[in-house]
């Protein structure tokens, strides 16, 4: 699902397993766009009633799968909008280690097309019905991109950032800004990709930044903890992460309501 710590782009994990598949029937529609001439397919899935905001996933090194669509599913029926975006292309979704390292890795080594396919999701979403309120929402690469977007400070009305067994890491000549939106953290204490070490420097920063965040890390809870139906997912830290993540969501978006 993720790679090894950022300062070593290429060094991927290569014991990670794939995830089997499970049962899940789609409720929402996969949304095929355009960036330059290119095709991307992202899934959309709007909120029943009034949304309370919109939620953009960014996908792991899968690419857009049947998890992100069950977690933006989810997301729906917490009351919002949810659109997956793609950040590999349509019908690129890598299956061994080699092709999901290249497609990573690709992104990594050119931030700036990493950024403009996720404003271009952005955009996208805008167009499906996102509300005004939005927050990105990434897992293990996907992860380190929403931090990414969160430093650059490069997309407008950004509620909040958020990441899930991503990666954490700031590259040389990145920093948080005061302005940044809240971010919230969820990792596993037995993740071997990212370290503890790698949570505490982020808190560092993000303190020392002045930035609002959260961070909470599950014991004995691996790299891709959330991740259903893979040899490394753990109920009790997915069950645990969701539902503090879903009401940091609830505490978080009214305060950032009232300062716009």
């Amino acid at each position: 699902m993720f790679k090894a710590p950022l300062s070593t782009p290429t060094a991927l994990l290569l014991t990670l397993i794939a995830p089997a598949a499970f049962a899940f029937t789609p409720q929402g529609e996969d949304i095929v766009y355009s960036i330059d001439n290119e095709s991307f397919e992202g899934y959309y899935v709007p909120a029943p009633g009034d949304a309370k905001g919109t939620v953009i996933i960014i996908h792991d090194w899968d690419g857009v799968d049947d998890y992100e669509r069950q977690r933006a599913d989810m997301l729906a029926e917490e009351g919002y909008n949810a659109f997956a975006i793609d950040l590999f292309g349509e019908g690129n979704r890598p299956q061994s280690v080699e092709d999901k390292q290249a497609a990573t890795n690709a992104l990594y080594e050119d931030r700036a097309r990493m950024r403009e396919l996720t404003l271009a999701g952005l955009a996208q979403a805008k167009e499906q019905g996102a509300t005004p309120q939005t927050i990105l929402l990434g897992y293990c690469f996907g992860g380190a991109v929403a931090l990414e977007m969160a430093r650059s400070g490069e997309a407008d009305n950004i509620a909040a950032y958020s990441s899930f067994h991503g990666g954490l890491e700031t590259p040389e000549g990145q920093a948080y800004s005061a302005d940044t939106a809240p971010i919230y953290i969820a990792h596993g204490g037995a993740d071997e990709s990212v370290s503890l070490e790698d949570v505490a420097a982020l808190g560092s920063e993000l303190e020392a930044a002045d930035v609002s965040y959260e961070i909470n890390i599950y014991s004995g809870a691996p790299h891709a903890f959330s991740v259903f139906g893979s040899d490394r997912y753990q109920q009790r830290a997915d069950e645990r992460s969701w539902a503090s993540f879903t009401q940091w969501l609830e505490d978080t978006l009214p305060e950032q309501a009232a300062e716009h």
